[in-house]
């Protein structure tokens, strides 16, 4: 069975970009494009994520400037199970958090869901990956779909 980073790769569910100027919310636009491109969500799914972040703060950002960005279950345009991998060169601001500590991303992990079985197999090999320091900041320097499957390689996640 392919990883998660192959089956971006294989499917083309990734970019690169510079980031200069780029707010979150187009950040989150523009990591769903991969999605969009085969169908896999609406074009306009990202608004449902940006309304929710809106609503509930940046609850999508993690350690490591890592940001899911992700709806609610059933959410309206995901017509596919995937995962959109994006890197910005550089860090998207998010604001703060409710504690008030600065939310920022450059590694974009953007979720959809129409299986559950195969999103929650994503979500365990994205939490073994965010558990990998060495492979966040390999892949923090990927600028073509090479590598990121050198990243992987290079520093394999563990088997559960």
């Amino acid at each position: 069975m392919a990883s998660v980073l192959q089956t971006i790769v294989e499917k083309k569910h990734y970019r690169f970009i510079d980031g200069e100027g780029v707010t979150w919310q187009e950040a989150v636009r523009l990591s769903a494009e991969s999605l969009v491109a085969d169908g896999t969500v609406s074009a306009d799914y990202y608004k449902q994520i940006v309304k929710c972040i809106e609503e509930y703060g940046p609850y999508v950002v993690f350690d490591h400037n890592v940001a899911m960005p992700h709806t609610t279950r059933d959410a309206e345009g995901a017509f596919g199970t995937g995962v959109g991998f994006m890197v910005s060169e550089k860090m998207i601001d998010f604001g703060t958090d409710e504690d008030g500590e600065k939310k920022e991303a450059n590694l974009f992990f953007t979720l959809s869901a129409a299986d559950n079985d195969a999103h929650m197999d994503n979500i365990a090999q994205l939490s073994q990956i965010f558990m990998n320091d060495e492979l966040l900041d390999a892949l923090a320097k990927a600028r073509t779909p090479e590598d990121i499957l050198a990243a992987e390689a290079a520093y394999p996640c563990e088997e559960e």
